[in-house]
């Protein structure tokens, strides 16, 4: 079978991840696409992907199409002769580029497909409370995470684990696969697995305001979950009130004490150096928060220099 050359396309960090050990393997990457430069922040600064700042240090050619159908673009990909294609958490592809290379087009994704198909699959894992998830190895059809399965692996969620040490975790487990799965391409060995589907399947729906937003009348299980599933982004958020006072607040770190009590739900209990809200079954303990326009902070910090009542209350 003829040389792997490969053209690699992600836009974040876990992306990187991936493109770093194909770069460090006997595996040829051609070129990387990823998102266009914008404008981000207040200031409006010229914000660019981790993944073209990882190719730019490693003089590896990037294109950043804004369309993915433009002729221009087409001919450029297809100047690069590549008879594979590689996406980790990019955006999905038309069928004129996802088929152009011989060998087709494979994904990352970072669930057991396929359930957590979509945008934001670690985020979900962790809030449903699932005890272990992977990742998937698949060929690109023309819906989103449906394809034929290469390979999968599972990894054990931890109770207390967040998203950000989940992420992480995940990474290393799809270097490792993405490289397995090149092997078997590369050899001639790949066996695929079609996807089931049944109306039980779980959802990695994208982030938005409204489902980052904490529900304090949800067993505090859940709260936790889902504060942890958020943490440390795009961060589980809720709104402090005291008296005429009300802040949007992020909250980041926290333990779930299970305890029987008789506060009023949402209540906030304060004592020398910790901040406490009441739930159904017991309450959520928080370390570390950030108030609008502060830095986060451990809970402590906070309470140093901001008083708040005894009728406090989280909605």
């Amino acid at each position: 079978m003829e040389k792997l050359r490969i053209i690699f396309m992600g836009t974040p960090d876990f992306a990187v991840g991936i493109l770093d050990t194909i770069y460090n393997s006997e595996f040829e990457i051609a070129a990387v696409i990823t998102a266009p430069d914008k404008p981000a922040g207040r200031g409006q600064k010229v914000s660019v992907s981790a993944v073209k700042t990882y190719a730019v240090e490693k003089n590896i050619p990037v294109l950043q199409p804004t369309n993915l159908k433009s002729e221009d673009f087409l001919k450029e990909l297809a100047s690069y002769s590549a008879n594979l294609q590689i996406v980790v958490a990019f955006r999905m592809l038309p069928e004129v580029v996802w088929k152009m290379p011989k060998y087709g087009t494979f994904n990352l994704h970072a669930s057991l497909l396929p359930n957590y198909r979509g945008a934001a699959p670690i985020n979900w894992a962790i809030i449903n409370g699932e005890t272990e998830t992977g990742v998937t190895t698949f060929f690109i059809d023309d819906k989103i995470d449906t394809g034929a399965m290469i390979l999968s692996h599972k990894v054990a969620i931890d109770k207390n684990e967040n998203v950000g040490q989940l992420h992480d975790k995940l990474m290393h487990l799809g270097c490792d696969t993405v490289i397995e799965t090149l092997h078997l391409i590369q050899n001639g060995k790949v066996e695929t697995t079609i996807q089931t589907e049944n109306t039980e399947l779980k959802t990695a729906y994208k982030l938005n305001k409204d489902n980052c937003k904490i529900d304090w009348t949800k067993p505090g299980n859940e709260i936790y979950n889902q504060i942890r599933g958020l943490c440390p982004y795009p961060a589980a958020w809720t709104y402090i009130k005291d008296g005429d006072n009300e802040w949007n607040v992020k909250i980041y770190d926290t333990t779930f004490i299970e305890e029987v009590h008789t506060h009023k739900i949402g209540q906030i209990c304060i004592g020398k150096k910790e901040m406490k809200i009441a739930v159904s079954n017991g309450f959520i303990k928080i370390a570390s928060l950030q108030f609008p326009g502060k830095k986060k902070m451990q809970t402590h910090e906070l309470l140093n220099g901001t008083s708040m009542s005894a009728n406090a209350y989280v909605i």
